[in-house]
């Protein structure tokens, strides 16, 4: 029979990183490898932030500045060390921000081996949805959820109260909602992530979306500093809405059934 006519051999199926699979030292040598640069970024957002540290935690205090008294608006110090040590916080958060293009790139070479070659190109996409998604959170939380949780938590004293605040505690207490909510805008991100290294499927995300929503109204009591229902809805409504995010990510970029693919 002419090799012509033979049946041609199937062609080998997509696999992840060209089927390489490595131990588990060999991805706790990864690991380390992306968190040495992801902290070198940080070090270097940190030193490229630092300078304006006090221009920076001046912007950030508006909100609380804003919620105090006429007259009143100032934050006090409690040590001659803590206004040094807290332009240092303010410099390394800061640094994070301005890092995160390049922390999301070493997260993304990190799961890259378990996607396949056409996902792996996706690196772009990657870095600039998650940075936006970051800073976009971190956005969303200073112009819409701090103003009104401060005005909150400091009308809740009563008139004949004054208030004493320090420095040390209010950053804290901002850069933590900064970070949450950045971190929380992440979540269509992750979700679709997991979609794409076949963790989770869009049916799955769908199948659970009740329970979902109820984790979301929890993480959000948690997080959220004040107890009132509008600042909780303010925090659980994008948490929801990016869940759905999530789901619709998951559908369009998810993992297709292996079978599927090698009938098709």
């Amino acid at each position: 029979m002419s090799p012509v006519l033979l049946p041609k051999p199937p062609e080998p199926a997509e696999g992840p990183e060209d089927d390489v699979h490595l131990s588990l030292r060999d991805h706790l040598l990864e690991l380390r490898q992306r968190l040495k640069w992801a902290v070198i970024w940080l070090m270097a957002g940190f030193s490229a932030s630092y300078y304006w540290s006090t221009q920076i935690f001046h912007y950030m205090m508006k909100p609380v500045f804003a919620a105090l008294p006429e007259g009143e608006r100032a934050l006090h110090f409690s040590s001659s060390i803590e206004p040094f040590m807290i332009y240092l916080k303010v410099g390394l958060y800061a640094g994070l921000f301005v890092a995160s293009p390049l922390i999301f790139w070493q997260i993304w070479l990190f799961v890259a081996p378990g996607l396949y070659r056409r996902e792996r190109s996706k690196i772009i996409p990657f870095v600039a949805a998650a940075s936006l998604f970051f800073i976009g959170g971190a956005v969303f939380c200073y112009l819409v959820i701090l103003p009104p949780a401060f005005q909150f938590l400091i009308s809740t004293a009563g008139p004949d109260i004054k208030p004493v605040l320090m420095m040390d505690e209010q950053l804290g207490l901002v850069m933590m909602l900064l970070l949450a909510f950045g971190i929380i805008f992440e979540l269509p991100l992750i979700l679709t992530l997991l979609a794409m290294i076949g963790v989770v499927d869009w049916k799955f995300l769908s199948k659970y979306r009740r329970h979902a929503i109820v984790v979301n109204v929890i993480v959000a009591a948690v997080v959220t500093p004040t107890g009132d229902p509008f600042n909780l809805a303010l925090m659980a409504l994008p948490m929801m809405l990016c869940y759905e995010l999530g789901v619709l990510g998951a559908w369009v970029f998810g993992k297709k059934d292996t079978t599927a693919r090698l009938t098709a």
